[in-house]
């Protein structure tokens, strides 16, 4: 039976049991041998590793997928949630259903012994179990192999040849926040004054059009996410996308201390979750060396345990070392990044 499906049977089990003046206890908390899961990530991307699980412990998986409302909708069930484990994408959807009262604290030893300190919520809300780096698109024919420095997208010999979605999307106030951890509140508005003058047009589209922009000479280079790249690689049913990453390579900009931002996806025990064991047990399998490989090589992304090895896909971008500043660091500034961005009015594009 689908989640779906259990869930409306679910509903008219309750109903039954209302009118019969019974007691009710939702189907999932009855179900010893499953784990529920809200996720924002697409399911074909988590399967591999839900399998995985399920072959090795018997527990079965359900997944409920949204592209929006995930904590809200956790928040109206209230405590008959079904929901046992979040899956989500980037440090502010983390702090988001944090933030919104929908999890629940996990001290456990397994998890924290597989997953470095940076990429853990500090009060155990959330848990980093994959990571990707915001980096450069660059054009093949057009920029060197020379490094390039986050700093440096704010010198003149950029001006007219940067591309970049909305600076208020939360893939970009990341690497902003992270900025502020650095430099300062002073040092990151000048930085983002002189990336604003160095656009080549008004902020527009996702991370992947930006690699259109490149192939078609619009930009020289573009800020993207690392996961993208592999997508674009190797999508059969868009062979166009592939053009668009042909075109481009990658370069992984540092910040003084030699690092390159990086962001999460992650994992959160619901707050309510009915199957709780079930649960942990499923955040201590994906917090695992191999569940993290998995997941890695179906999206594109790093494993976030040291020492283990990307897909040959990953690989062949270059090699990252990641900037070991606290993903909950970054959190913080969220709320300045986002106000700085409006007041250099980054989004409007360069000045003419």
């Amino acid at each position: 039976m689908s989640f779906g499906n259990a869930r409306a049977a679910s509903s008219r089990l309750a109903l039954a049991a209302i009118a019969a003046g019974i007691a009710y206890v939702p189907f999932a908390a009855q179900a010893d041998e499953v784990v529920n899961i809200y996720s924002y990530r697409q399911p074909a991307l988590i399967q591999p590793a839900l399998d995985a699980f399920t072959a090795e412990t018997g527990i079965r998986t359900e997944i409920l997928f949204l592209d929006k409302g995930l904590e809200d909708r956790i928040a109206a069930e209230g405590t008959n949630s079904p929901a046992d484990v979040i899956l989500t994408v980037d440090i502010a959807r983390l702090t988001t259903v944090k933030e919104k009262g929908v999890t629940q604290a996990l001290e456990d030893e397994t998890v924290n012994a597989n997953l470095p300190a940076e990429y853990r919520d500090p009060e155990g809300h959330w848990f980093g179990i994959t990571k990707r780096a915001r980096v450069l698109y660059a054009s093949k024919e057009r920029v060197g192999d020379e490094p390039i420095t986050y700093a440096e997208l704010a010198d003149p010999k950029w001006k007219g040849k940067i591309c970049m979605r909305s600076g208020q999307h939360d893939y970009n106030l990341a690497l902003f926040s992270a900025a502020i951890s650095h430099w300062g509140a002073e040092k990151t508005e000048e930085w983002l004054t002189g990336l604003k003058n160095n656009l080549a047009r008004k902020p527009d589209g996702g991370d992947r059009p930006q690699a259109k922009a490149i192939m078609a000479g619009e930009c020289d280079i573009a800020l993207g996410n690392t996961y993208y790249v592999g997508l674009m690689q190797t999508n059969e049913k868009d062979p166009e996308e592939k053009e668009w990453a042909n075109a481009i390579k990658v370069v992984f900009p540092t910040f003084e201390n030699g690092g390159s931002h990086v962001n999460v996806s992650g994992v959160a025990l619901a707050k309510n979750a009915p199957n709780r064991d079930n649960a942990v047990k499923l955040i201590q399998f994906l917090s695992s060396p191999e569940a993290q490989q998995i997941q890695a090589e179906q999206s594109y992304e790093y494993p976030v345990q040291p020492g283990l090895e990307a897909s040959p896909v990953v690989q062949a971008f270059g090699e990252l070392n990641a900037d070991t500043l606290s993903l909950a660091e970054i959190a913080a500034n969220r709320k300045a990044a986002s106000e700085m961005v409006d007041r250099v009015g980054l989004d409007d594009g360069p000045s003419s």
